[in-house]
């Protein structure tokens, strides 16, 4: 297991390969596909956006509401295919990691090449014990959203496998 801090720098993210296991510490930012079109929406119109992609990581998630003790509910990853009108745009402000399931298209896989990044994948399926992993959650934009608002999770550990390194390589072929 590969341990690492956000924000990540280039540095991180080539010394990332395709099937390495990775845990994270620090902060993700959850984001689906409206809060995606609005943080796009605002970089095509060279307005500020809500949060610092410099180094961030998005991972892809709706989370349920958090049961009593617990920070957060379920929080497994949605597919991250849905992301892909987006992500290169993002990618190009700063973005470096994020976290979905599935497969991304190949100007996706470009953008992560051109831009330096990284896009991991959490199992589907294991948000209940994903969540175990997030230690603090704050939303921070589009709370008109609800689950799809934009959340800053403090995460300890989190477990992630890299789908796609910076190199054009991918555990999907």
């Amino acid at each position: 297991m590969i341990n690492i801090n956000t924000p990540l720098d280039g540095n991180i993210v080539r010394s990332l390969k395709v099937g390495d296991s990775v845990a994270i510490s620090g902060t993700l930012y959850t984001a689906r596909d409206i809060a995606h079109q609005r943080l796009c929406n605002l970089i095509a119109r060279g307005e500020s956006l809500p949060i610092d992609l410099q180094g961030a990581v998005i991972y892809f998630v709706g989370p349920t509401p958090a049961p009593p003790g617990r920070v957060i509910g379920s929080a497994g990853p949605t597919t991250s295919s849905r992301m892909d009108a987006f992500s290169p745009n993002l990618l190009e402000v700063g973005l470096k990691g994020m976290i979905g399931k599935g497969y991304r298209g190949q100007v996706v896989r470009d953008s992560l090449q051109k831009n330096v990044a990284v896009h991991f994948t959490a199992i589907g399926g294991a948000g209940a014990l994903l969540s175990r992993y997030i230690t603090s959650v704050e939303v921070v934009a589009y709370e008109e959203l609800g689950t799809e608002a934009i959340r800053k999770l403090t995460v300890e550990n989190f477990p992630v496998i890299v789908a796609y390194d910076s190199y054009g390589n991918t555990v999907y072929k």
